[in-house]
């Protein structure tokens, strides 16, 4: 595939994301995806992905990723990112604390057919979890 596919395909996981419709990923992620930082229990594929970012916006109803620079090539899309988002729900287990946060990640995503099948990343966890006062 395209260097352009692939962009269009992570363009709209994070729309996807950004617009709480979860249910586009099952098109835009291989059903054997593999993701090499994955939450505690997510499983691989369109599910593990629909659950985690469906956890995330249960706790920031208002949860948005914007990119900040992005790279690709033929199979690759690597992007830095910032996500912000409201403490309003549950999250790992702490009740809302009404707090915002701003923190930054970085992704690698490798795709096959216009899917993507294997992913790198890492993100500020500390960051958000000290922003909240959790930490």
């Amino acid at each position: 595939m395209s260097q352009e596919t692939n962009i269009q395909a992570q363009q709209k996981f994070g729309e996807a994301v950004n617009s709480n419709q979860l249910d586009l990923l099952d098109d835009l992620v291989a059903v054997d995806a593999v993701d090499n930082d994955p939450a505690p229990g997510q499983e691989p594929g369109p599910a593990g992905y629909k659950a985690f970012f469906g956890e995330m916006i249960t706790a920031f109803p208002d949860l948005h990723i914007e990119v900040e620079r992005l790279v690709a090539n033929d199979t690759d899309v690597a992007f830095a990112y910032t996500l912000t988002g409201t403490h309003q729900g549950p999250l790992m287990g702490n009740a809302a604390t009404g707090k915002s946060i701003s923190v930054r990640g970085m992704q690698l995503s490798r795709f096959e057919d216009g899917k993507l099948v294997e992913r790198w990343g890492s993100s500020d966890q500390k960051g958000m979890l000290e922003q909240l006062g959790l930490a």
